[in-house]
């Protein structure tokens, strides 16, 4: 059995100044649902939160690639 290489993810949310972007209305009231090993996990946890907070439009949840900010050369989706 191959294991798949760690490919750390962060998902987040929080107020944003404009539903079309990615600033957040206050930095101290960002939510941190939690950090994962892969995009699937990731996806999963942020499509929860997601929809939990659909009808709110200045609610945001992201996904953040940070193995491509911590190891930028290396191959990863």
């Amino acid at each position: 059995m191959s294991e798949q290489p760690q490919l750390l993810h962060l998902v987040m949310g929080g107020r944003v100044t404009d539903p079309r972007g990615t600033e957040f209305q206050d930095l101290k009231d960002i939510h941190v649902v939690g950090f994962f090993p892969n995009f699937e996990e990731a996806e999963d946890a942020w499509r929860g939160w997601a929809q939990r907070t659909v009808d709110d439009a200045e609610m945001k949840y992201v996904i953040v690639h940070l193995h491509k900010l911590l190891e930028p050369d290396l191959p990863g989706k």
